[in-house]
C-alpha cells in the first residue's frame, strides 16, 4: 500500500468514525484548543490518577485532519504515563515540524501517517491542534 493511500485512509477513517469523540464524565483536567486562521476547536478532557491517563476524549468542530489526529492522539494517550503522553506530543510536533528522527516516527505509531502534512504548512497548525492541547494540559498539572 502506497504511503499516501494510507495516509488518506487514516485521516478518512479517524474522521468518519472516531474512537474518542465524546465527552467523558468527571474529567480531571480539560482545555481548550483554538486554531484561531482556520475555525477549528476542540476541548480536550482527561482521566488521571496514579500518574497515568485512564480515559479521555474531545468535543469540537473543525477540519477533517484536526479531527483525525485528535482522535489517534487520544488513543494513543489512554492508558499511558502522563510523561510518556508528553513524549508523544513532543514527537508528534517534532514531525510535523519536519524535526523528528525516524525513530520518534515510528514510536507514533498509526499517527505516523500524518508525517506528510509537515509539507502542507497550511495544514500543520490542524494538525497539531489536540497535540498541543494535550501537551499544555501536562504542562499546566506539572505547575
Amino acid at each position: 500500500m502506497d504511503f499516501k493511500t494510507f495516509y488518506n485512509e487514516v485521516v478518512t477513517d479517524h474522521n468518519m468514525h472516531p474512537l474518542h469523540k465524546h465527552a467523558i464524565e468527571n474529567p480531571d483536567i480539560e482545555m481548550e484548543g483554538v486554531n484561531p486562521s482556520c475555525g477549528d476547536e476542540i476541548t480536550v478532557q482527561l482521566k488521571v490518577k496514579d500518574g497515568y491517563i485512564t480515559d479521555g476524549g474531545f468535543v469540537g468542530d473543525g477540519c477533517a485532519i484536526s479531527q483525525a489526529s485528535a482522535d489517534i492522539m487520544i488513543d494513543m494517550v489512554i492508558g499511558a504515563k502522563v510523561e510518556d503522553a508528553q513524549h508523544l506530543a513532543g514527537n508528534f510536533i517534532k514531525m510535523i515540524k519536519g524535526e523528528a528522527t525516524p525513530e520518534e516516527i515510528e514510536e507514533l505509531g498509526e499517527a505516523g501517517a500524518l508525517s506528510d502534512i509537515s509539507h502542507m504548512p497550511a495544514r500543520v497548525k490542524c494538525a497539531v491542534l489536540g497535540w498541543h492541547t494535550v501537551d499544555e494540559m501536562i504542562k499546566g498539572m506539572n505547575k
